[in-house]
């Protein structure tokens, strides 16, 4: 993909050229294959550098670097969580990443990421309920009906199967938005009412809602026995969607618990409550599900390595794919030392 590109040029994937990718392997496709190399990284989990995002945060919202290496490539995504952008019709999360390579330290790709993190999050969602959730589950509630809820849904469906969905959001023209964006897409659809209408039945039960604060999207009378949650809304201090009391009576699953600790669901318990972390499970050294009556919990707040899986994935596809545009990134003169001179040679 790289072959002969000067070394001052980075390829640069926007928007527009994400779309056309995203279409033109298919939505679905797009979501199993990048679900593949989610989970392949979470199996080489211990190959990576860790640490708890970076957080700049404000009365209106949080601005988060989110960096990790495997050693051989470096990747890191800038990401903002401003739930009153949708008042001035602007999006709640916007991104943008790079991948770099560690031997010289040079950028082998520049991409926006607020939809490939809508796909990334998706992706490592359905990846964990291949192993926590009950077998043969078709039935999710989606509570909280904006812009992640449909990559949920189609995500949940190709890794998983599940075709039945039960939709509810405190405003109707969202959850109205997601039914019809997901028209025609193999689903059978039901628009609740309430929260309490839209779990009835559900196997799967994924929270994914935007408002910054504490909550109780969901409280424990509400979750019977077998469920599994997929709690996804969680990612800053002070926000949570879960009751308390669910937490108590689940077997809780994260992703790094030092970061999962500060902005999880679990940031409602002692700090050395017994959690499970995914890249275990999938391993094998740890049981997910041990039961059909076990409530499971994925309190998922997203972490680097899946944005890394995601670069990954993205900069795999560009030869296939090749939507994207070579930008001048780096200063790159003739001779490494005479970078003054590069400068007074653009006066010529």
């Amino acid at each position: 993909m790289t072959d002969g590109l000067k070394l001052n040029i980075v390829p640069f994937v926007s928007v527009d050229s994400m779309m056309k990718i995203v279409m033109g392997i298919g939505v679905e496709r797009f979501l199993v294959d990048l679900a593949a190399y989610v989970e392949e990284d979470f199996r080489r989990w211990e190959s990576f550098d860790k640490t708890p995002r970076i957080p700049s945060h404000s009365d209106d919202g949080v601005i988060e670097l989110m960096p990790t290496s495997d050693g051989v490539l470096y990747g890191f995504k800038y990401v903002n969580g401003h739930p009153k952008n949708t008042r001035t019709g602007r999006q709640t999360v916007t991104a943008f990443g790079v991948l770099a390579d560690m031997a010289s330290g040079y950028p082998v790709l520049f991409t926006e990421m607020t939809i490939l993190t809508a796909l990334r999050t998706a992706a490592t969602s359905a990846v964990a309920a291949r192993h926590l959730a009950p077998r043969n589950a078709r039935t999710m509630a989606i509570i909280g009906n904006g812009a992640q809820s449909e990559f949920q849904a189609l995500a949940f469906k190709a890794l998983l199967g599940v075709n039945r969905l039960r939709l509810y959001d405190i405003d109707p023209v969202a959850t109205e938005k997601c039914a019809r964006n997901l028209a025609g897409r193999g689903f059978e659809i039901i628009k609740a009412k309430s929260v309490e209408e839209a779990v009835e039945g559900a196997e799967i039960i994924t929270t994914v809602t935007a408002d910054k604060r504490n909550a109780t999207i969901l409280s424990d009378n509400l979750v019977g026995e077998g469920v599994h949650i997929n709690a996804v809304g969680g990612d800053c201090p002070g926000k949570t969607e879960l009751h308390r009391d669910i937490l108590l009576r689940s077997k809780i699953f994260v992703e790094y618990p030092p970061q999962t600790r500060i902005e999880g669901e679990i940031q409602q318990l002692e700090p050395d409550h017994a959690v499970t972390e995914l890249w275990q499970v999938m391993t094998g050294q740890v049981a997910g599900r041990e039961s059909e009556r076990q409530v499971t919990l994925f309190d998922s707040v997203g972490f680097a390595i899946e944005d890394f899986s995601a670069l990954r994935f993205l900069r795999d596809q560009l030869e296939a794919f090749p939507f994207y545009e070579e930008i001048d990134l780096l200063a790159d003169p003739d001779e490494p030392r005479d970078l003054f001179g590069m400068l007074l040679r653009s006066q010529k």
